[in-house]
């Protein structure tokens, strides 16, 4: 089963995250499911949650592996929450490729 954490939208993805701020390992750490429904990329982030460091620091890990610049990038909802929905905009092809090369080990491992 073909796990996504994204989807694409008019302006480029939307991406689901389950962020786990202070992780000694910062990254991909595999899916997690929502009960709402659907899957989320759990991502370990250094920072600490508070005054918009965790925040900063997914824009800029995101804006490392994808193609866009930080500006880009945005936390549509969930600013305050670990469970947030990120906007990235840019082309669709381009930025599920690339996502997909970046998470390409969980997703073999979890495969």
């Amino acid at each position: 089963m073909r796990r996504t954490c994204h989807e694409v939208t008019a302006e480029g993805i939307r991406l689901r995250l389950r962020v786990t701020p202070k992780s000694r390992r910062e990254g991909p750490q595999g899916f997690v499911e929502m009960p709402e429904g659907g899957w989320a990329l759990k991502l370990g982030i250094n920072a600490a949650p508070e005054d918009g460091k965790a925040n900063a620091a997914i824009v800029a890990l995101l804006a490392k592996h994808l193609p866009v610049a930080k500006a880009a990038i945005s936390v549509a909802a969930g600013a305050k929450d670990r469970r947030k929905l990120v906007d990235i905009r840019g082309r669709p092809p381009e930025l599920v490729a690339a996502l997909e090369a970046w998470l390409s080990p969980i997703l073999e491992y979890e495969a």
